[in-house]
Formats: C-alpha cells, structure tokens, sequence
C-alpha cells in the first residue's frame, strides 16, 4: 500500500513556482504517465429523468469491506480531468475502491442530461453515494470534491443534517467556492478575467450542443456569439434551468459559506490564500461548526499545490495529503 509521508499538512511551495497562478497552471500541465482507462461505467437515473455517470474502480485485491472514494470533478471538468486520473491512479495503488463521478452533461454523461450542473446538485452527489452503498454496502465512502464538486460536497452536508447519505463517513473540499458573489468580483478585476473567459470557452460548445439535443431548452434569441463572462452563462442557463428567480438569487442559495455552521457531519476544506480563480478570504468571514476543520495554506493556487522536494514520493502535495486525510483524518 502505498501511503503519505506525513501528516503534517504545511505545503512548501516549488522554488520555480512561487505564485498562484503558476501554482495552478502547473497543476494542471505539468507532465504525468497515466495509467490506462480500465473504469466500469454506470449510469444513474435521476427523478427527473436526468442521468449521471460514475466511472468505477477497484484494486486488484478488493473485498466487500474495503472502503471506497467518490470524487467530484470541478466546473468544466470530467472524469478525465488531470486530478481526477492522478488521483484515480494513487488511490487504487493504495486499496481504495474509486468512483469518478461525472456531474450531469459532462464527460461520459455529455447527451444524457437536459438540465446543467452546478455548485447547488447536492441531490446528484447524494445519489451517487446512494449507487455506490448499493453496490458495496459494507463498504465505508469518504467524498472528495475539487473546486464545484467540493462546494457541491458542503452543500450536501449542509443540507441533509445528522442524515447519513449511502456509507458517507466524511468529506474533503479542496479549493471550492465558498462565496459565488466573491468570485465574481475576483473574475472583475484584471487579473480575474482571463479565467472568467477560460471557463465560459471550456462551457460554451457543451452548452449549444445540449441546445441541439435539446432544442426546447434554447434561450429564445440565442446568442450569436460566445458570451464573455460565467455570469452571463448563469444568465443562460443556470438560472433556467436551475429554477431561480435571477443569477443572484442561483449565487446567493449555491454559496457553501452561510452553511458551514450548521454542519453536522465531519469534513475538511482545503484552500490556498493565493488561489487566483476562488479567494479564501470567506473561509475565515464565515463561522463554521465544530464537524469542520479549515486548512488554508500560503501557497498553492487553485488545484496546483506543486511542491518542493519533501519526504513525498513525488512534487505532488495535493495527492499526498488526501491520501493522508483518508488514512489518519
């Protein structure tokens, strides 16, 4: 099995990287060997006719009780997200039992899904963890959800109470999005925008493709060109589709921050004070409930948490401390 170096969770940040916005291009271009896809997929119906779809993998040596992971990608992502497949790869060489989880519309779930995802489907990650405890209902899940996925993960916590979800034991929230109003401001400034114009061409060509497959759901004017802010997207789509009255009515009731007092199961956030995409500073705006334990670090960006040569096995500290969160808490 292979295991953390240490549990000590002070990230000490690549000499080469000494920013946010390095740290998080890093994260998600430097070069890695993959593992080849070798995943059982399923579908999951949802109640609205919906479906999502979880990519499951087992070690080679699985029994009934060993425990399992969900993870869940962020906005734009999928199961073949880079952290998605790295840590795919480290937890089944650990013996853990993985579910990829793609959100509605999204990787292998692109066509299935007339409604969008967003950071307020709790009710799907609930009935992914429902799938999963009947599928292995020895086995114990623990949640770890990346930047959406994470916020989605608080929202479900937030929402169910004392309730247990499936064989959920616990949650890990690494770089999510606390406070939606936040983001956008961080997204108005300089700095912010390109990030802004990345998520809405990563989300744009799923949008008009699901307008296709379903052309009633289409704005009546759609628009010729490609919108420029994820605010407008929201405007489009989120807002529709979702039920809400406005975008920031979706922004206000999605936000993670307001709830983290009122939750009653264990989890822990993860955050980076320089991420250049979701800032941090609601973390500590926010009171949280003794069930909640924040890590904030100096350094790591959004999702990169590239570090400098440590008892680690390699410079990816991220992976090594969900590993560490799942073996020791």
């Amino acid at each position: 099995m292979i295991r953390a170096a240490t549990t000590n969770w002070e990230f000490q940040r690549h000499p080469l990287l000494p920013n946010g916005h390095l740290q998080t291009f890093a994260g998600v271009y430097l070069p890695r060997i993959e593992d080849p896809y070798q995943a059982t997929q399923y579908k999951i119906p949802l109640a609205d006719g919906d479906h999502l779809v979880v990519h499951e993998d087992l070690p080679a040596n699985w029994t009934a009780k060993h425990p399992n992971v969900l993870l869940i990608h962020g906005l734009a992502g999928s199961y073949r997200s880079t952290y998605m497949c790295r840590m795919t790869d480290r937890l089944l060489k650990a013996n853990y039992g993985v579910f990829r989880l793609d959100m509605r519309g999204c990787g292998a779930g692109e066509g299935l899904a007339r409604y969008s995802t967003h950071c307020d489907r709790w009710e799907d990650a609930a009935a992914a963890l429902e799938f999963i405890a009947g599928r292995h209902p020895q086995s114990a899940t623990s949640l770890v959800g990346y930047s959406m996925g994470g916020a989605i993960g608080l929202n479900l916590l937030a929402q169910t109470g004392s309730t247990r979800i499936g064989n959920l034991e616990r949650t890990l929230a690494i770089c999510p999005p606390i406070d939606l109003f936040d983001i956008e401001r961080r997204f108005d400034k300089p700095l912010g925008r390109p990030y802004d114009r990345f998520f809405v061409r990563m989300l744009w060509q799923q949008i008009v493709n699901r307008w296709r497959q379903f052309p009633e759901l289409a704005p009546k004017i759609i628009p010729r060109r490609r919108p420029r802010r994820l605010r407008q997207i929201d405007e489009l789509v989120t807002v529709p589709l979702g039920g809400y009255s406005e975008v920031d009515n979706y922004y206000q009731t999605a936000a993670p921050g307001p709830k983290l007092a009122s939750i009653k199961q264990p989890a822990t956030i993860l955050a980076s004070a320089d991420d250049p995409i979701v800032p941090s500073g609601p973390l500590t705006a926010y009171p949280c409930s003794p069930e909640v334990k924040t890590v904030v670090t100096p350094s790591g960006g959004h999702l990169g948490f590239i570090a400098r040569r440590t008892a680690d096995p390699d410079r990816r500290w991220l992976d090594w401390r969900v590993l560490d969160w799942l073996q020791h808490g």
